[in-house]
């Protein structure tokens, strides 16, 4: 360890302005991943509700759309609204054209609909797997179809499905990392710049990979916290 230690030393890595660099791109990281779940999160549970329908002109749609954006890379979904949003006719005249502007706002679409295409798939799946004995006890009390999808199914989905969502969320957080091919300065970002101002690149990504396995860490508690609460009727009596 004397040499990493030297090493550091000597190029001063982790002065007062990188540390604030990471934070700075911590933040934006933290931002972008948490925003981009709950505007996704919103959008997917009605998805995921019509996409469980009967009737192929509601679930078709939504299941294209699920299946373009699970089929396709999120580096390549990022450029196509990026860059290719350019492209458009007017675009640069039009009033949409500050927030395509900014790098951060086409990430975060693209984040966003990578995600809820996700999540919805999850949603539908546990909606599919709920318990037929819940359903015909609940016509039996006379619940219209709308009131035992809020009362009856989606609490029992978005118990089954907070697992396949925890991994979601973990994910997203990995996947985040590639903001900043867009000029974004995330931790990823930040830590090419610290690598390209010292020439440190193993301390530069190790540092941020200690950050994200703190990040996952944390998540991992915290999911499995809510799912022994969630899920706690179904453990087995002592």
């Amino acid at each position: 360890m004397e040499w990493l230690n030297a090493l550091l030393a000597q190029n001063d890595i982790f002065n007062a302005t990188t540390l604030a660099h990471y934070w700075s791109g911590f933040v934006t990281t933290v931002q972008l991943v948490f925003v981009s779940l709950l505007i996704g999160l919103i959008i997917a549970v009605p998805l995921g509700i019509l996409r469980s329908s009967k009737n192929p002109w509601i679930s078709r749609p939504i299941w294209l759309y699920v299946y373009i954006f699970r089929g396709t890379p999120l580096l390549i979904q990022l450029y196509m609204i990026y860059y290719g949003v350019t492209l458009i006719n007017g675009i640069q005249e039009s009033i949409f054209w500050p927030i395509f502007q900014d790098a951060f706002y086409p990430c975060l679409i693209a984040f966003v609909l990578n995600t809820a295409a996700y999540t919805a798939e999850i949603i539908r799946g546990a909606i599919a797997t709920t318990p037929r004995g819940e359903i015909e006890a609940a016509k039996a009390y006379g619940m219209s179809r709308a009131l035992m999808m809020r009362r009856i199914i989606l609490p029992s989905a978005f118990r089954r499905a907070l697992p396949a969502y925890a991994n979601e969320v973990i994910l997203m957080v990995h996947a985040s990392s590639i903001a900043s091919v867009v000029t974004i300065v995330d931790l990823t970002g930040a830590a090419r710049d610290i690598y390209a101002r010292f020439y440190a690149p193993f301390e530069a990504f190790i540092f941020v990979a200690g950050i994200y396995l703190c990040i996952t860490f944390l998540l991992i508690y915290s999911f499995r916290k809510l799912e022994n609460r969630l899920l706690a009727h179904l453990k087995p009596l002592s």
